[in-house]
């Protein structure tokens, strides 16, 4: 039996990268699961492999920055599936320069993705999970919405605002019985850092005092988000969840 068996779990930026690992895990413990994304390709590709391997799935197209795009994304989850019980807002994007050298519009856009689609996604899908008698939201904060990095004003920014927002949620609508947490990863092999991570030399300089010496692979942060979005997790709520490997203890 599966750790999230008969729930339907929505994921944003679920094509590439941490999304797709999310969507993987949680379907494999048992979840049925709305992939979302702007890649459609990737997206689709996602969906036929949970298919493939036994499970549900369905795609849909979402830019995350978009009212309307999601408003239309949980009327067909709805439709299709009666209730949502997992929404994890993962879509993301980082930007790196200072706050001197951020253009106007690059700020604009990662607080667009980053929170405003956490945002919107919380706001469109609460009336569903109070519906439906409850649910759990999980939203990927990261590590520099805890502590201070360079060059990363935007990025740092908006991580910083998801912290908060997820509190505050928690605060409003535990009376609902839904429960809202963060998840705060360090560094992560995934596309968004492929180029970041180009050699060995510069690994080591990036993860710096990360206490077990390398970058995460994306399937040990869906493990701390398939745990969140489980019912394991009953008594957990504006929680902030890090997945750093010691990055942040000294």
């Amino acid at each position: 039996m599966g750790r999230v068996d008969g729930k339907i779990a929505f994921v944003t930026g679920g094509a590439n990268g941490m999304g797709r690992c999310h969507a993987l895990l949680l379907a494999r413990e048992g979840a049925t699961l709305v992939v979302t994304d702007m890649d459609e390709k990737g997206g689709h590709a996602v969906v036929d492999e949970i298919n493939a391997e036994g499970g549900q799935a369905r795609f849909i197209k979402l830019d995350v920055a978009c009212p309307s795009d999601w408003k239309s994304a949980v009327e067909q989850t709805i439709a299709t599936f009666g209730r949502v019980d997992i929404l994890i807002n993962n879509a993301g994007i980082l930007v790196l320069s200072t706050v001197q050298d951020t253009l106007d519009e690059d700020f604009d856009r990662v607080l667009d993705i980053n929170v405003k689609g956490v945002f919107y996604g919380t706001k469109y899908m609460l009336p569903a999970m109070q519906a439906a008698g409850g649910g759990s939201i999980v939203n990927i904060s990261s590590i520099y919405g805890l502590i201070g990095a360079p060059a990363s004003a935007a990025y740092q920014a908006s991580k910083g605002a998801v912290r908060l927002l997820t509190k505050s949620t928690a605060v409003d609508y535990a009376p609902f019985k839904i429960r809202v947490n963060s998840v705060h990863p360090g560094i992560i092999r995934t596309n968004m850092t492929k180029d970041m991570l180009v050699d060995e030399a510069i690994t080591q300089q990036i993860i710096g005092t990360t206490l077990l010496g390398r970058p995460a692979e994306p399937m040990e942060v869906s493990y701390a988000v398939l745990f969140l979005a489980s019912d394991e997790a009953s008594y957990m709520t504006g929680s902030e969840v890090v997945v750093d490997g010691g990055y942040t203890t000294m």
